[in-house]
């Protein structure tokens, strides 16, 4: 996934070293030499992170910090303070005027790409929640980023996963009683722990006798009311290539050992915060969103909603050079499940299929109901193996369990797919859907319950 990442620091060996890094990793990057440039690059231009140093002249990276979060057009952006202060009293500062994150200098190359790929995974979140809050009805997105401002961090509910109760019992008072803090010595049981209940973050020790802890950390993504829990990882300096892998699996945060306890309250703190202000943006959505652009049957967006939406969101890859992704699905032989079994059934088979396709895609997908039995799946900052990944996973998911008529009766259903990838600015709306549509025709042509590209 690729980002604009803004460089601010007012020593230019610092700026072209950083920039080196990050260009190598294909992020398109800009830099600002002082806070007042840096405040207008933010307020003037699509930034996605800003890599802010502390120690500036005449506007520090505290106060730069500070206004950006202050203000409602740039508060989203997410900050990631890089200090040559060691001290766990500065980090805290930083934490607390609103950074997501930070670097300590010398700035490590793992801590560096870990710290940015998780920041930008959470604002292509973030950005996607706000986009369908303006496609919907033009929602008042100022007042729900002001919201921010308001969410309270008090009261927690957090779960402490590590098989040594001491380390557990530690970091459990370091919390209380801010927060109600739960410990789980078995991580076996971790996915029973978090079934049924509401907790708002999860602690997960990297040092756990006989358990992968990023097995853990993938189990507890599975359930789909915490998908979007945020995990912070608590790791040793040896663990820092499974912090990595861990990051690319969704895991949202780590902090290193020895544990220090403001470090780790700023820490929770901020995951709480975020995850409170998700939920309220998607509650925001859900609750505003009208009628008119929602399927009443299968409670995806209709064809009138993915219509505009789509003309939004491909100008947006567009103007900004990133990779969309568009997928039509369209459910193998439905007509005959409406002609032997009845509209009834057809209609459970619609709804049990919309259920099933909005488990198996991402957080950051759109799923609408494109007309009758066919589907279509928008994914933002996708290239072709991810949305191969994600069409397969789909694909499957439809054939590998039966879908349950009621009265003891099942049907066995498989699903074709066509996708397209947004190739150039010469594309339009039209072009990609009539391109993804003459890919789901091959995949109906060659034998159905299969993904095709488009060939263009």
């Amino acid at each position: 996934m690729t980002a604009r990442v803004l460089i601010v620091d007012d020593i230019p060996t610092n700026v072209r070293l950083l920039e080196a890094r990050l260009t190598a990793e294909y992020y398109d990057v800009v830099s600002a030499t002082s806070g007042p440039q840096a405040l207008a690059i933010c307020d003037s231009q699509d930034v996605d992170i800003v890599l802010l140093d502390v120690m500036m002249p005449d506007m520090d990276g505290f106060e730069v910090c500070r206004r950006l979060k202050a203000n409602p057009k740039t508060l989203h952006i997410p900050v990631l303070m890089v200090t040559a202060l060691d001290q766990p009293s500065d980090r805290v500062k930083g934490l607390e005027v609103g950074a997501d994150d930070f670097l300590t200098k010398p700035v490590d190359d793992m801590q560096l790409m870990a710290r940015v790929k998780s920041l930008v995974r959470l604002k292509s979140l973030t950005d996607e929640l706000r986009a369908r809050a303006m496609t919907g009805q033009q929602l008042a997105v100022e007042d729900s980023l002001r919201a921010m401002d308001r969410i309270s961090t008090n009261g927690g509910s957090i779960l402490i996963i590590d098989t040594d109760q001491r380390h557990a019992e530690r970091l459990k008072s370091y919390l209380t009683p801010e927060h109600d803090v739960d410990i789980l010595t078995q991580p076996s049981d971790a996915v029973f722990q978090v079934t049924g209940a509401h907790y708002e973050l999860a602690l997960v020790s990297m040092a756990m006798a006989d358990f992968d802890p990023l097995r853990v950390c993938s189990q507890i993504r599975t359930l789909e009311h915490t998908r979007h829990l945020p995990i912070i990882l608590v790791a040793e300096e040896a663990d820092k290539p499974k912090v990595v892998r861990a990051l690319d699996l969704g895991v949202n945060d780590f902090i290193s050992r020895p544990v220090e306890r403001n470090e780790l309250a700023a820490r929770v703190r901020t995951q709480i915060r975020r995850q409170r202000y998700a939920l309220e943006l998607r509650q925001s959505v859900t609750n505003t969103m009208a009628l008119a652009v929602t399927d009443e049957l299968t409670g995806l967006y209709n064809r009138r909603y993915f219509d505009r939406h789509l003309g939004m969101m491909l100008g947006k890859a567009q103007s900004q050079d990133r990779n969309m992704a568009l997928m039509i699905l369209d459910i193998d032989h439905f007509k005959s499940v409406n002609d032997t079994h009845g509209h009834d059934s057809g209609d459970v088979v619609l709804k049990e299929f919309a259920a099933r396709l909005k488990r198996n895609i991402r957080g950051i997908d759109l799923a609408c109901r494109f007309g009758g039995e066919e589907f279509v799946v928008l994914m933002p900052d996708t290239e072709y193996r991810q949305a191969e990944s994600v069409a397969e996973r789909v694909r499957q998911s439809i054939a590998d369990r039966p879908f349950e008529l009621g009265g003891g009766k099942t049907l066995a259903m498989t699903v074709s797919a066509g996708v397209t990838l947004n190739e150039s600015g010469a594309d339009t709306a039209e072009s990609l859907v009539k391109r993804a549509d003459v890919a789901l025709y091959r995949a109906k042509r060659e034998g159905r319950n299969r993904v095709v590209f488009d060939a263009a």
